[in-house]
């Protein structure tokens, strides 16, 4: 416990408003003779209950109040507030910090009040005696209070001692109840009615008592059994913690060596799939040799195939002659026919010149005749071409139609082959495209969780770190909040006017305008300026007439209440001269009106008037920036005033102004405006931030949670894309191999379609020649002939017919030449044939030359052919043996590698596993830390009890006690730390926990069966048994004898004597220890002066300084004396320490050495409790923790400057 602060108003010389901040330690009060800082003394002693105005200098109570200087108006009253630290609970009082404070009005009233409650001086008493501050104030030292001290009376000592020791407070409450006791006679009847009442109503409130009783009972079995059954489940939980975490620990061990394994594994399998990497190429070479070697192979197979086949129809094949054919008689013919036409010829030229009419119509149809005779021929021609030729066709596209089927054959076998291998290609492409995609998915997945967990764990840092500084930033809100409120309050508080006004305005409303400062407003900054214009009337009242201002003032003089200034708003007028325009145009000279406006008192017309009457009031006052422009505007100018933004008055005669006094009425009222808006600004601001507040815990345990559910749902995403990226690993080596197969396919069906393409198109070609020649048959030769001789008989005929038209002579000519020429024609053909007979006959000669020559060599070709094929045979063997072998040791390195894929996925799925199983035990630590963080919290909230403290005094290893013991009709009491206070170890039965639930429930249900149950009937029993206990003792006393109450005063005069014997041993003790280090080598003692009657004995002091033998206090010198009473002062503080201690120049009459034995006595007491020393010494300033300075100006108030040195050290 000790003083915080002191603030002091309106007492004595502190005119505004001081606060004091004491530190724990030391602090000193310094300043000249005369400053006011034996005030800071007076206001601690007053504000603590002192009663007596000459203990406080002062001749009445009224004089505490400040009484006004030359330029500062008197208060009307004196306040002071004192707070004390009260975390240690000395004063006995629910709260950490007490704050007393007392006000003193000059009309006589006074308030007191505790934290701001109105209470009791005695309250106020009662709640300081309590830790040793009684109303002796033995603790605060004053001016002449050493002096006090040695001219004491023994009783007047052992006052000190008794305050000291809190006795005075039961002498007074034994005075007080002897004085009640005597007054109780008249009431007599009265109590002896009302014994009878309470005797009636002890019995239903004892039953109410005993019901009560055991229910105290049953709830202590209830929380024991609660408390037992909380503790083994906690137990339990923190074990089950510590297994659990065992096994955690094991299972990362496993997985780590897992892990290695795997990575073992895996760089087993990347070994086997380089090696099978490059064996792959081998493998495919041997393929590439087999399937080239089996090509070639077929190939030799389909050339001795076709060489056969080229033999056979190449074989000895005759081409019979037809005997109608033969050339020469064919030449005969011709020959004949030639005679016989030379003949006609004859006969033609015989009848041409005769017949030139018909030549014309001959010559056509001669025309026509050969035409048709070319026709005859053509088809002559091919009927000969079809004969020589078709074997041969035939033959070429049997051979080529043999080598399409065989290129088709092979291109089926390898589209099958390739349609295989383009499968598996497809599936495993299929199923590498969808673990890709998943893969993908699981890794984007992943990505999206951690930056989601980063996220979440970024907004959580910056939700809580938001948090704190929105409850940082309302907290900050809130001390200026209510600073602002506490400033508004105490100006608005300033403006109540302490003189007569408010009477006035009561009493005469109707005649009083309103208040000056309420009619006008001011421009900011000029307040001082106009208050200092307006002097006195600054805080007049504005009235209608001079006839209203008289009845004010006999009011006023009636009724005592103090004098106003008014302003008669009728009678206004201007006050001096004009400013003239010279003075205006000076820099920054205004006129004083024009800083005025609007005010807000009275009605319109009533502020109109009233404001109308400043403005007169003002007519002749100017305004100035400065003093220098103020000085110069009014020199040589009578009747003109100018008035600084300062304060500062100046006209052509006078000046006064200086340094600022207390701010006028309109600054305080300025002020209290600012103050209000800014109050106003800052709760806006305030319940922003709270909502803000608020928010940021929304958003703070949002945050939390958000980054939990991210961490977990990254875990989980990272698992998933462990598992795609190894499945798809395995795919895409399957892949590879499809993709690699696939290709060489694609290769060996490109050239056999390249091969099958040209051998059908051979084919067709030879096709084509076979369909022509077989589509002119020998039928149609020979009725194409017949048809075309009887179109040529035609054309003769009809020529002839066209002759016989004519003249016989032409028709004659003209057969005869169309027989000429027929005749010619046939010879003609018939010479043809013969020429193209011969020319066949030659043609089949050189044919079946031909033919002789090909089969000999479709012969060799056979023979060649079947040689290679058995050599070609034997390397597609030994291709078939490379294959076979490189496919063994790939299919070995496969067989490995699939083993060693199938170990790694195992391992894989182990670690995995044990992931999980890592993570589920730590979302289960999570949980049972939780649960357990709960049970710790249940402990504190429902028990009371620390989770130690539960586990250690109600854990399942302890025996429970036997119920009989430690149970007494009230709950166990409790220790200062909250703990229970019964823990000892009581011998009993093991714990089991049915048994303790069935005590539970059994105490629950006999608590239940009780009913409703009167908590305060154990009490109110108590009471009214004792306060009938009481009354009918006090009864029978006061009807008997005072006897039985002399008894009761002698048990407190016993208490008394006990307190007091203990306190003067201590003291004594206490006295001879300080006074052997103030006097080294001297001896003091204290010494009662009867010691038989310790109620009443009185205490002497004997003091012997070092060489000499006087005892008298008396004899001893100024400072001796000084330091024999500090002596007894320090050892009734040492006997019964006090939280604090004031001492007023203690040691201004001490040397040096002197001073530094009292400062060693400061050190002790500093140890211990609190100093405020009033000093003018340098070394007990140098011993202090902070520094008050006071001085006074002229203006007759105290102004206080504070350090604390620590600071500066």
């Amino acid at each position: 416990m000790h003083l915080k602060t002191l603030t002091v108003r309106g007492f004595k010389s502190f005119a505004s408003a001081t606060t004091f901040e004491f530190e724990p330690g030391v602090t000193a009060v310094v300043g000249p003779n005369g400053s006011g800082k034996s005030n800071v003394v007076d206001a601690l002693s007053w504000v603590m209950g002192e009663q007596g105005a000459k203990s406080l200098r002062g001749g009445k109570m009224e004089d505490v109040i400040f009484a006004g200087t030359a330029g500062r108006a008197p208060l009307g009253r004196a306040h002071v507030a004192l707070t004390i630290d009260n975390a240690d609970g000395a004063l006995p009082i629910e709260y950490s910090e007490v704050t007393i404070s007392r006000t003193l009005f000059r009309s006589g009233g006074s308030e007191y009040a505790i934290n701001g409650r109105a209470c009791r001086l005695l309250d106020i008493q009662e709640l300081l005696s309590d830790s040793g501050l009684g109303r002796e104030m033995h603790v605060i030292v004053g001016q002449g209070q050493l002096d006090r001290i040695l001219h004491a009376t023994p009783e007047e000592r052992r006052g000190f001692v008794e305050e000291a020791s809190g006795i005075l407070k039961h002498r007074r409450r034994k005075e007080r109840t002897l004085r009640k006791l005597e007054a109780m006679q008249a009431n007599l009847d009265r109590l002896e009615d009302l014994t009878a009442e309470i005797r009636r109503q002890l019995t239903p409130l004892g039953r109410q008592a005993r019901v009560a009783r055991r229910a105290q009972r049953i709830q202590h079995d209830v929380r024991d059994a609660r408390a037992r059954l909380l503790a083994d489940d906690l137990v339990r939980a923190r074990t089950s913690l510590a297994v659990d975490e065992d096994l955690e620990r094991r299972l990362r061990a496993e997985r780590a060596q897992a892990e290695q394994d795997l990575d073992a594994g895996r760089a087993r399998q990347a070994d086997v799939e380089a090696r099978a990497a490059r064996a792959t190429p081998a493998l495919n070479a041997a393929r590439d040799t087999w399937y080239q070697l089996t090509a070639v192979q077929e190939r030799y197979r389909s050339l001795a195939s076709l060489a056969a086949e080229r033999r056979r129809l190449l074989g000895p094949a005759a081409e019979p002659a037809e005997p109608a054919r033969d050339p020469d008689r064919l030449a005969v013919q011709a020959a004949r026919t030639r005679a016989e036409q030379g003949l006609l010829l004859e006969q033609v030229e015989d009848a041409t010149d005769g017949l030139a009419a018909a030549i014309e119509d001959r010559e056509a149809a001669e025309a026509a005749a050969r035409a048709q005779d070319a026709v005859v021929t053509g088809l002559l021609r091919a009927a000969a071409d079809r004969r020589e030729g078709l074997a041969r066709l035939t033959g070429a596209v049997a051979a080529a139609r043999s080598r399409v089927e065989a290129a088709e054959n092979e291109l089926a076998r390898l589209h099958a082959t390739r349609a295989e291998a383009g499968e598996r290609r497809e599936r495993a492409g299929a199923e590498a495209e969808s673990l890709a995609l998943a893969a993908r998915e699981a890794a984007g997945a992943a990505d999206r969780a951690r930056a989601e967990h980063e996220a979440a764990d970024a907004a959580a840092g910056t939700a809580r770190a938001a948090a704190r500084e929105a409850e940082t930033a309302a907290q900050e809100l809130l001390r200026a909040h209510d600073a602002q409120r506490a400033r508004a309050e105490t100006l608005r508080a300033a403006l109540r006017q302490p003189d007569g006004s408010s009477a006035v305005r009561e009493r005469h409303a109707d005649a009083v305008l309103g208040a000056v400062v309420d009619l006008v407003g001011v421009e900011p900054g000029w307040e001082r300026a106009v208050t200092a214009a307006l002097g006195p009337f600054a805080e007049a009242l504005a009235v209608r007439s001079h006839g209203a201002a008289v009845s004010v003032f006999e009011a006023l003089r009636g009724d005592g209440v103090g004098r106003v200034h008014l302003l008669v708003a009728d009678g206004a007028a201007p006050a001096g001269v004009p400013a003239p325009p010279e003075v205006l145009r000076l820099p920054g000279v205004r006129p004083a009106a024009a800083v005025l406006g609007p005010g807000a008192g009275g009605t319109d017309d009533d502020a109109r008037r009233g404001a109308a009457a400043v403005r007169a009031l003002l007519a002749g006052t100017v305004l100035a920036e400065d003093a220098a422009t103020a000085a110069r505007a009014v020199a040589g100018r009578p009747g003109l005033t100018a008035v600084t933004r300062d304060g500062d008055v100046f006209t052509s005669a006078t000046a006064w102004g200086g340094a600022a006094e207390a701010a006028g009425t309109l600054e305080t009222r300025a002020a209290a405006e600012r103050a209000e808006q800014e109050q106003a600004r800052l709760a806006a601001a305030l319940d922003r931030a709270r909502a803000a507040v608020r928010a940021a815990g929304e958003e703070r345990d949002a945050g939390r949670r958000r980054a939990q559910e991210a961490a977990a749902a990254l875990r989980a995403a990272e698992r998933g894309a462990e598992r795609a990226a190894s499945e798809l690993s395995r795919v895409r080596a399957v892949l590879d191999s499809a993709a690699a197969e696939t290709g060489r396919f694609e290769e060996q069906v490109a050239a056999a379609d390249r091969h099958l393409a040209a051998e059908q198109q051979r084919l067709r070609e030879v096709a084509d020649r076979l369909q022509a020649a077989e589509e002119l048959g020998e039928e149609d030769t020979e009725d194409a002939q017949l048809e075309a001789a009887a179109r040529r008989d035609e054309l003769h005929r009809a020529a002839t017919a066209a002759r016989a038209t004519e003249t016989e002579a032409r028709l004659a000519l003209r057969s005869l030449e169309e027989q000429a020429r027929a005749l010619g024609n046939r010879a003609a053909s018939q010479e043809r044939a013969a020429a193209t007979e011969r020319r066949a006959r030659e043609e089949a000669e050189r044919r079946a030359h031909r033919r002789r020559l090909q089969a000999r060599n479709a012969e060799a070709v056979l023979a060649a052919a079947e040689q290679l094929l058995v050599r070609v045979e034997a390397s597609v063997a030994a291709a078939a043996g490379d294959r076979d072998r490189a496919e063994a040791v790939r299919a070995g390195l496969d067989a490995e590698l699939t083993e060693l894929r199938a170990a790694n996925d195992r391992l894989a799925a182990r670690v995995a596993e044990l992931t999980d199983s890592v993570h589920r035990d730590e979302l289960a630590r999570t949980q049972q830390r939780t649960r357990i963080e709960a049970l710790e919290a249940r402990s504190l909230e429902e028990l009371g009890l620390t989770p130690d403290a539960l586990v250690e005094h109600y854990g399942p290893h302890l025996p429970i006690p036997d119920p009989d013991e430690g149970t007494g009709t009230e709950e166990p009491p409790e220790g200062a730390d909250g703990q229970d206070a019964l823990f000892g170890a009581v011998a009993g039965a093991p714990f089991v926990r049915t048994e303790q639930e069935r005590r539970l429930r059994r105490a629950e249900k006999e608590l239940a069966s009780l009913g409703r149950v009167n908590p305060l009937a154990l009490e109110e029993f108590a009471a009214l048994e004792e306060r009938h206990r009481f009354l009918a003792e006090q009864l029978e006393d006061l009807k008997r004898s005072r006897q039985d109450l002399r008894s009761i005063l002698r048990e407190v005069d016993e208490h008394v004597e006990r307190v007091f014997t203990e306190a003067y041993a201590d003291t004594a003790r206490e006295f001879e220890g300080v006074f052997a280090t103030l006097f080294p080598g001297g001896e003091g003692r204290l010494r009662l002066t009867d010691p038989t009657d310790m109620l009443s004995t009185g205490i002497d002091v004997e003091a012997r300084p070092a060489g000499k033998k006087i005892k008298r206090l008396s004899l001893l010198s100024g400072g001796e004396r000084s330091l024999t009473a500090i002596a007894l002062l320090v050892a009734i503080f040492k006997a019964r320490p006090s939280p604090f201690y004031v001492m007023d120049e203690v040691e201004a009459a001490l040397d040096d050495r002197n001073l530094g034995r009292l400062l060693s006595i400061f050190r002790q007491l500093q140890e211990t409790s609190q100093l405020i020393i009033i000093t003018h010494q340098k070394r007990t300033m140098e011993i202090a923790d902070a520094l008050y300075g006071v001085s006074m100006r002229g203006d007759g108030v105290t102004t206080v400057i504070g350090q604390r040195l620590a600071e500066l050290r």
